[in-house]
């Protein structure tokens, strides 16, 4: 059984933990509307930092940042996870990220994480993740 969790309006490190750990206990986990999730931040710092992310390295050898949203967010969640290692690659193989919600998840329903909700944000300013990606050259 899978658990299908809505990132609309979910901040990204806070749903990424939640993620990360619940995988790590086992379960399969499917993020629907990952451009939605949201970073928190003034515009330009975050975007500053994501361009910062995406330039490092060289297109040869890397390290290669994504530009999609749902990348991104997959990105997100395997820096929490120990990925190098048999659990974290196992945990990391039962995660699943879609932009928008796919056919196979239309009618089921969503789990919504409210201690990663923005409404717990403190501040008004805040990217989304599709915003992030559009910036970076995203065509999605």
């Amino acid at each position: 059984m899978v658990t299908v969790i809505d990132g609309d309006g979910l901040l990204l490190g806070r749903m990424a933990s939640m993620v990360a750990r619940r995988a790590m206990s086992g379960e399969e986990i499917a993020i629907v509307n990952a451009e939605r999730a949201v970073i928190s931040g003034s515009r330009a710092r975050v975007l500053a930092n994501y361009g910062r992310k995406r330039s490092r390295g060289s297109r040869e050898g890397g390290p290669f940042f994504p530009r999609r949203p749902d990348h991104i967010v997959k990105r997100t969640i395997r820096g929490m996870l120990p990925y190098k290692r048999t659990v974290g690659s196992d945990a990391f193989k039962r995660v699943r990220v879609y932009v928008g919600v796919p056919v196979e998840f239309a009618g089921s329903e969503r789990e919504v994480l409210e201690e990663a909700h923005m409404n717990r944000l403190n501040t008004p300013k805040f990217v989304t993740v599709g915003a992030v990606s559009t910036f970076l050259g995203a065509k999605y």
